[in-house]
């Protein structure tokens, strides 16, 4: 059977059509691997790319899209909503078909050796690749962010695992690593008021009590005027994408504020919105894979 992996990295870079583009084009250039998806957001000031292939055409465009995004992504100038500390902030290795977390991990670290050796760029092991409990986390990883790296580097506990103890100079530092599918969910409420999403992000995150499959921040999109809770749900079967919502609606209820719509960044499992579906139509004893049309399709 052939093996596939799936890659989304994340770039600091969602305005510059010209960047978008080099870096579009050096996704398809690889053998390999499959551009499958590309989304980008002005107020973010971030684009996620979306990519399956084997391991070998994966390891390969991987590193030479963070290549690319060094020559063309200046960290100094770059400002925008969502937490970032590099040009290519993010390098997510996910198994797809064939393929372990195990395999996925070892994959992650030679990229990163290789980013270290080639490019200068520092990296931390982020998820599954962590050497420790507190690198596994990625908002931790981050927090401090490109601005804050350099004195967060001089810190005994946040030595890069590979590279030294200063970011590259313009490209920062990146977090790599081996994790499971997730969903980048996001929704966006009725206010401008920021708070409110940053109280709300609190309420339904893991880390301060929350649904313990959730990452949650509150940010504001300016080009909407719109306060938005924005989410990375890293396991949509132990926290389905619903009950975070429905826990959305009832805090922003306490507020006066309404839902305005919500959002999915990038490819999806069908199953995450299915389950959405199932619950919301109350379908009775249904079941996912002997009632989805496309499975048996796929499946053959």
């Amino acid at each position: 059977m052939a093996k596939l992996v799936e890659c989304i990295p994340n770039f600091s870079e969602g305005r510059n059509q010209a960047v978008l583009d080099a870096l579009v084009a050096v996704a398809k250039s690889v053998p390999g691997c499959t551009l499958m998806d590309v989304q980008s957001d002005p107020t973010h000031n971030r684009s996620v790319f979306t990519l399956v292939g084997s391991p070998e055409g994966i390891e390969e465009v991987s590193f030479e899209l963070c290549k690319k995004a060094a020559e063309l992504i200046d960290m100094r100038k770059h400002e925008g909503a969502h937490p970032r500390m590099g040009a290519t902030d993010v390098i997510p290795f996910v198994p797809t078909i064939g393929m372990t977390v195990e395999e996925c991990v070892e994959l992650s670290k030679r990229v990163a050796k290789r980013i270290w050796e080639e490019l200068q760029i520092p990296s931390f092991l982020y998820e599954d690749s962590a050497t420790t409990p507190e690198r596994k986390n990625l908002a931790t990883v981050r927090k401090g962010q490109f601005e804050g790296m350099p004195e967060k580097l001089l810190l005994p506990e946040w030595k890069p695992d590979y590279g030294e103890r200063k970011i590259h100079p313009t490209a920062g530092i990146t977090a790599i690593g081996a994790r499971m599918p997730l969903v980048a969910f996001n929704v966006n409420l009725g206010t401008s008021d920021v708070q409110i999403a940053k109280k709300i992000a609190k309420v339904v995150r893991a880390s301060s009590g929350g649904f313990k499959y959730c990452k949650a921040i509150g940010l504001l999109l300016e080009d909407r005027n719109v306060a938005q809770v924005s989410m990375n749900m890293v396991n949509y079967e132990g926290t389905p994408l619903y009950r975070v919502f429905e826990v959305i609606r009832a805090e922003a209820q306490r507020w006066g504020v309404p839902i305005i719509g919500s959002e999915v960044v990038g490819l999806t499992p069908a199953k995450a919105l299915v389950d959405c579906a199932e619950y919301y139509l109350k379908i009775e004893n249904f079941d996912y894979h002997k009632q989805v049309m496309e499975n048996h399709l796929i499946n053959g």
